[in-house]
């Protein structure tokens, strides 16, 4: 069967259509984005503003106008923080809903980490035990870990990288205070949840990454994939800390010409950069391994394994294959 998933970020309205079945991995049909930043347009009060929710229309309805050229058997439309958090959120969601017929399910933060602990799960397979996973998104910093497709422990939180480089780095570059300031942060929130919520759980076999973000700073940091394998460069610490210095002194629209950066992620990646060395500093971390495999394909699956449960007839409609 053919399915598209429309998921609306914080960064980007990405479309991925699919042809999967039970049994098998989804294999990628086509793959579209449309770059947003919906945290330039957040009033003082946390509304998405006109502008925002015009470009969000605009994305939206040219996905699904694709979805409908290509023909699909269903799709799955999602949202997470962006619109999650923002103060007029079901607003929008109904205005979406009524000028492009897409309506969207709104992901909690538990959702997005378990999900993606699916995605993660699928692709290193039960080898490797318990995993301690790190997401970086634009709005949320999702956390997890457990030793089976769906975590033990998890939490999100209001850290992702859009959304740090709205509240502290607003310089071009940033100031070195702004950079400490970031880094102080979320050193007292990673150490507050890693306290309350994984202080209990045994010391994880694997360090898995996802998101555009990291996969950003496994390109640069690590460098290319296994020519062989394909299988993305590990992120080490030593590597973030060394790199830090050059990303902050940089102007954003420097930064994307550095390899893995796209012009999206430009403005953002220093922000990444902080979060995720923190995070591994927290954690006590040395070394970072890149999941391909995310949200989206974690929503993909969890569509697939609803069609091959037992008993069950028809297909699984959109607005309840992801739930948690």
């Amino acid at each position: 069967m053919r399915l598209g998933v429309i998921d609306v970020g914080s960064n980007t309205v990405h479309l991925l259509v699919v042809d999967a079945h039970p049994g098998a991995s989804p294999v990628p049909y086509r793959s579209e984005r449309s770059t947003l930043r919906l945290m330039r347009f957040l009033d003082e009060d946390g509304a998405i503003v006109e502008e925002g929710q015009r470009l969000l229309i605009d994305a939206i309805g040219s996905a699904a106008a694709t979805v409908a050229e290509i023909g699909v058997d269903d799709v799955i439309s999602t949202a997470t923080s962006a619109i999650r958090e923002a103060a007029n959120g079901e607003e929008v969601l109904a205005r979406i809903a009524r000028e492009t017929g897409v309506e969207l399910q709104v992901l909690s933060g538990d959702d997005e980490a378990r999900i993606t602990m699916l995605a993660v799960r699928r692709w290193f397979g039960w080898s490797a035990g318990e995993i301690l996973l790190f997401d970086i998104g634009g709005g949320s910093f999702e956390i997890a870990q457990g030793a089976d497709e769906y975590p033990d422990a998890q939490v999100s939180l209001p850290l992702g990288a859009a959304r740090a480089t709205a509240r502290f780095l607003r310089g071009d570059p940033p100031t070195r205070d702004a950079v400490s300031a970031l880094r102080a942060h979320a050193r007292a929130a990673f150490t507050e949840a890693r306290d309350a919520l994984f202080a209990e759980r045994p010391k994880p076999t694997r360090v898995v990454g996802t998101s555009k973000t990291i996969r950003s700073l496994g390109r640069l940091v690590g460098g290319p994939a296994d020519p062989i394998t394909g299988a993305p460069a590990p992120i080490y610490y030593t590597g973030l800390r060394e790199w830090e210095p050059t990303l902050r002194e940089m102007p954003s629209d420097v930064r994307q010409y550095l390899p893995g950066i796209t012009p999206e992620r430009g403005p953002q990646i220093l922000a990444g950069a902080i979060l995720l060395r923190t995070a591994m500093k927290v954690f006590d971390v040395p070394t970072l391994i890149v999941s391909p495999w995310a949200l989206r394909e974690g929503i993909v699956l969890r569509y697939i394994d609803a069609l091959d449960a037992p008993g069950r007839s028809g297909s699984p409609g959109a607005s309840g294959a992801p739930a948690g």
